[in-house]
């Protein structure tokens, strides 16, 4: 149920639009298509705040870090990739982990940085909000706010 709540924006992103057996390719004309803003093989970053929290996810492998865990923990996850951006899903613990990353400016309300993803991290009960980058998508600001 947990991951449905998380998953939800970006399912109906994917759905919203899109045609039905009479018209496959929806009201624009145009086949459905999922989200290829961040590649299969790229290495997305994300970090967050209130409680401070980030890690890395690349090829199935989210590493999960807190200033408890500096190292991290790495979670193997499954990529769905949307109409308007990704989702990720794994366990950590014994808490289902999710995580929705959507093409759209972030601040991390700390920083005088501006990332180009914004990441909503459910872990068990617990929603976090960060913001994400790739080493394609860097984000703006000093690299040592």
């Amino acid at each position: 149920m947990r991951a449905l709540l998380i998953l939800s924006p970006l399912l109906l992103a994917a759905c919203h639009g899109h045609g039905d057996a009479d018209d496959p390719t929806g009201a624009q004309g145009t086949k459905p298509t999922n989200y290829e803003g961040i590649g299969k093989d790229e290495t997305l970053h994300f970090t967050g705040t209130e409680p401070f929290w980030g890690g890395s996810l690349t090829d199935g492998a989210l590493t999960y870090t807190t200033p408890d865990n500096p190292t991290g923990t790495v979670i193997p996850v499954r990529r769905f990739a949307g109409n308007n951006g990704l989702a990720y899903s794994g366990t950590l613990g014994a808490h289902a982990l999710d995580m929705a990353v959507t093409d759209a400016p972030c601040s991390d309300g700390m920083s005088d940085r501006t990332y180009p993803f914004t990441v909503s991290l459910q872990i068990g009960d617990d929603q976090r909000k960060g913001c994400g980058w790739t080493d394609k998508r860097k984000f703006t600001g000093p690299a040592k706010p």
